[in-house]
């Protein structure tokens, strides 16, 4: 077992992508190539980019692959957000997705800000 694997909010993704799956399969035919596969590929890519930042050689590196898991959950929800105004889906049926990404977002912020605050690029460049 690689260490991603044995992370809580790498296994909370995975639940994630299995929800948007499921939901976005009840998308109109017509958006299968455009937001269904967008909503798909930026549920993927939070996964992807919390397993490649766990392969880091540092926590600055890590840190930033979960700045863009978290942009990519983001993405998501923006998603969501033009299903509903669509209304390609309920609101109802949107809220249980919403709520679990929103936990996602939080274990994700959580794991950012536990490897500390990391410096700006300005404060970098001051540095050297």
């Amino acid at each position: 077992m690689y260490k991603f694997q044995q992370l809580v909010v790498y296994q909370l993704a995975l639940d994630y992508i299995d929800q948007v799956y499921r939901l976005s399969s009840q998308f109109p035919e017509s958006e299968r190539f455009n937001l269904r596969s967008q909503l798909e590929r930026a549920a993927t890519s939070i996964v992807l980019n919390i397993t490649e930042g766990s392969t880091s050689q540092s926590d600055a590196e890590q840190h930033r692959f979960l700045g863009f898991a978290l942009r990519s959950y983001i993405e998501t929800v923006a998603c969501l957000d033009i299903v509903e105004r669509r209304k390609y889906l309920k609101t109802d049926e949107l809220s249980a997705l919403r709520d679990f990404g929103h936990g996602l977002f939080v274990k994700l912020q959580a794991f950012r800000r536990s490897l500390g605050r990391m410096p700006s690029q300005s404060e970098q460049r001051r540095d050297k």
